[in-house]
Formats: structure tokens, C-alpha cells, sequence
């Protein structure tokens, strides 16, 4: 990891990165998060569940500094995140957003430098090259050459930004729903190498709304709804028959996986 942007200051696995202390967001008289606390840990995948508009979204832009919050606290790295500068938050977390459509007729490796644009000028933009050849390689697009972007599957579109995203080499994942345009391989990929970078003690935040990679790839479930947690724990803690179906309103089962033991979340229906 010598060459990653924050080796040198690479917090503890386990010690909190980002903290929300009791952060609420109200829009239009509605709460869009309520006395929401929550931290975020190296060398953890912290999964963000909950219904629609259940706040998910919403709480990754107040971890990412992107939101303000009405109320409450965010700490980065100990310091509060109003006294990040926009190009050191740029150096130690990179965001996916839902909406990360770029129509503008860029190159795939020119979407992916911009990863890089943060080291611009410093002496880690020395590393650029290397960054953004193994950005490409584990995003699987090295085979779209240099094709615009406008002219890819919105699939192969969410993997250029995936890999935009990992060329930045900051520390700190923040995915809003990574998955929600790949098919079963690249879902099952792009959640892989999520779990490599914790592993390697990264701190990564993923907002899913597939119940069954949560508990597949997480070790931490926050399940919202109605902008607070519900439940904060293990995927087997969360991801029980009992709490999913009063959390989403729809009657559930909960049974293990067959060689992993991983719990297979799934509705109750009629027999035909």
C-alpha cells in the first residue's frame, strides 16, 4: 500500500473515520434524517439499507461532507468535516454518486484520470499511470479502450465511474448504490473489490437496496427507516425475518445459504 494517497496517515482497523453525531436534515418540513448516529470504520464494509426514502442517500452525502446537516455533527478523521477544505476532502474520500452520468463525449481512460485530479501538482500525481491502469484492470473495462462514454451500455458506463472512483487511491469508499446497473457478474465484482479494499484497511460505505449482497459482503448492516436507524450490526443481526419484514412492510423469510451460511433474504408469496 505504499504508493495509496493515505499510507502514511492509514487510521487503525477498527478506529472510526467518520462519525455523524446525532445529524437530522429537514426539507419541506420533513425529516429527512432524525438524530441520525452513526460511524464509519477502517477496514469495515458498512452497508446502508432501508426502504425508499428512507434516508440512505441522504446520510452518505452528510458522511461525505457533500450535505450540510440542520443539526448535529460530522467528524472526518477526528476533525469536523466543515473544516475540510474541498480539495483535502478530495485526497482522503471518493464518492459514487446514484447520479453519475457523464454525457459529455469523454474518453473511458480521460472519466477515469479525472480520479487523479485531486494530486494534481503534488507529488503523488507521480503515481497517476500506475492508479489508473489498476483501476481499469479490476473494473474489467480495459477492453473499452478509448470509446466515449456516451456510446457505452448504462452498465459499462457505472463501471467507468467505478473505476474513476478506486483511481483516486483515497482511503475512504463512499458508493451510493454501486450495483443498481450491472449484471450478476459485475454486481458480484465490483462488491469483491469493495471487500478487498477493507481488507486492505479501507473504510467503505455502500448504499444497496439488494438485501442478499448486504449480507454477503457487509460486516455492518444500518438499516433506515423513515430517516433513522433502525438496527446497527452484523448482517446476521440485522437481516432477520422479524425486522425485515416490519421494516419493509412485506412479510419475509430468512434462510441460510447452503455453503456460505450467509442468510438469503426472501419475500413470502402464494404458491401458484
Amino acid at each position: 500500500m505504499a504508493g495509496h494517497a493515505t499510507a502514511q496517515t492509514r487510521p487503525a482497523v477498527g478506529e472510526a473515520v467518520v462519525s455523524a453525531h446525532g445529524v437530522s436534515v429537514v426539507r419541506g418540513g420533513r425529516a429527512l434524517l432524525d438524530a441520525v448516529s452513526l460511524d464509519l470504520h477502517a477496514g469495515e464494509v458498512l452497508a446502508l439499507l432501508g426502504p425508499n426514502g428512507a434516508g440512505k442517500s441522504t446520510l452518505l452525502g452528510l458522511l461525505s461532507g457533500d450535505v450540510p446537516p440542520d443539526s448535529g455533527r460530522i467528524d472526518f478523521h477526528g476533525r469536523p468535516i466543515q473544516d475540510w477544505s474541498l480539495i483535502e476532502l478530495a485526497r482522503h474520500r471518493s464518492v459514487l454518486l446514484q447520479d453519475n452520468q457523464i454525457m459529455f463525449p469523454f474518453t473511458v481512460h480521460q472519466v477515469v484520470e479525472m480520479g487523479r485530479a485531486p494530486w494534481r501538482r503534488t507529488p503523488l500525481e507521480d503515481d497517476d499511470n500506475a492508479a489508473i491502469s489498476e483501476a481499469i484492470s479490476a473494473a474489467d473495462i480495459a477492453h473499452l479502450g478509448n470509446r466515449r462514454v456516451p456510446s457505452l451500455s448504462g452498465g459499462e458506463r457505472a463501471r467507468v465511474a467505478f473505476a474513476r472512483v478506486m483511481a483516486g487511491r483515497t482511503g475512504v469508499l463512499m458508493l451510493d448504490e454501486p450495483t443498481a446497473a450491472l449484471d450478476l457478474g459485475h454486481q458480484e465484482a465490483v462488491l469483491g473489490l469493495a471487500r478487498q479494499r477493507a481488507q486492505a484497511g479501507d473504510a467503505v460505505l455502500i448504499v444497496l437496496h439488494d438485501l442478499n449482497l448486504a449480507a454477503a459482503y457487509a460486516d455492518r448492516i444500518a438499516l433506515l427507516r423513515e430517516g433513522r436507524i433502525v438496527a446497527c450490526d452484523t448482517p446476521e443481526r440485522v437481516l432477520t425475518a422479524g425486522i425485515v419484514s416490519e421494516v419493509y412492510q412485506t412479510p419475509v423469510e430468512v434462510i441460510p445459504h447452503p455453503s456460505s451460511g450467509h442468510g438469503i433474504v426472501l419475500p413470502l408469496r402464494d404458491p401458484r
